[in-house]
């Protein structure tokens, strides 16, 4: 546990799992993705980016095809759920295809900040070495804490690796939790809304967490295309906790972004840097609240474009 965004926790996995020179080969299909890519850059690694057309998911098999012709890949870094177009990579299909690999297969790191909680993930079944979580998705505390887990192979990476470490040292991190204390100024208020967050997500069950949020998503996707939208992500890969929507030719998202706030105070996300605009649905969210967004979608749509 970590005082850190999200993206505190990416590079933390990345400065305990590799040295300068490794290879890391890279899955960008979004702007996280990338964000991820350019952090290994920044500790020397030697990254290998296998890019996807933003909106389109993963090709496992061709990452498999890649791992062979490099042949000394030392980690793979993937976003399990691309929130910045609303993509949901199958990490189970690449886990099962890189166990054919055997003892020659690289690590796998996945970023699961948007995911965990809300999609089922189980780290030891499908092999990940490394998981990177936060706070304050799924989880629905404040931002401000990151959740980082190494399995057996992860943590035996860290005592071999050489990327300049201190405050994002695990091994100081796992040696203080021990003995339950962190080993730096704890984030203690996000902490205590952590802790009321795992309660209720106790008392609800994961399997009604998982399935709520798939009846969540379905209803936000099938209400898009009620309104005549277009998914920006390929709907066989859409996400569970965020959809992404493309802005009608003619309008500008910035305008109706704006107008939802203003008119039926809604609030929606924007693009970086793609011509949409994203709605989260993650942690505490009801059928109820999809059909309070569609509704103010639809009436602020029909006067944007009058």
């Amino acid at each position: 546990m970590l005082t850190a965004s999200g993206t505190g926790g990416l590079e933390a996995a990345l400065a305990n799992l590799i040295s300068p020179g490794d290879k890391v080969l890279s899955l960008p299909c979004g702007a996280f993705g990338k964000r991820w890519a350019d952090i290994a850059s920044a500790f020397g690694a030697n990254v290998v980016r296998v890019e996807f057309a933003p909106g389109q998911a993963i090709d496992p098999q061709r990452i498999i095809d890649r791992v062979q012709a490099e042949n000394d890949v030392k980690l793979i870094i993937v976003t399990h759920n691309e929130t910045s177009t609303g993509v949901s990579n199958d990490v189970a299909a690449l886990s099962h295809a890189l166990q054919k690999l055997g003892d020659a297969r690289p690590l796998l790191a996945v970023d699961a900040i948007s995911s965990l909680g809300a999609v089922d993930l189980p780290m030891d079944a499908l092999q990940i070495d490394a998981l990177i979580t936060a706070s304050q998705k799924a989880f629905m505390a404040p931002p401000g804490l990151s959740l980082v887990a190494l399995s057996p192979r992860g943590w035996n990476a860290t005592a071999h690796a050489r990327s300049p470490r201190y405050y994002w040292d695990l091994r100081m991190a796992l040696a203080s939790a021990q003995k339950n204390v962190n080993p730096f100024t704890p984030a203690v208020g996000i902490i205590f809304a952590l802790s009321e967050s795992l309660r209720l997500m106790l008392n609800e069950g994961l399997p009604a967490i998982f399935e709520r949020h798939r009846r969540i998503g379905e209803k936000m996707r099938a209400g898009v295309h009620e309104l005549g939208l277009d998914l920006f992500a390929d709907h066989a890969h859409a996400s569970n906790t965020v959809t992404a929507v493309r802005v009608p030719e003619g309008i500008k998202a910035s305008e109706l972004i704006a107008r939802l706030v203003q008119e039926r105070g809604v609030e929606v996300a924007g693009g970086m840097g793609y011509p949409i605009f994203r709605v989260g649905h993650m942690g505490f969210v009801t059928e109820e609240d999809i059909e309070e967004v569609l509704n103010a979608l639809g009436k602020v749509l029909n006067r944007v474009a009058a």
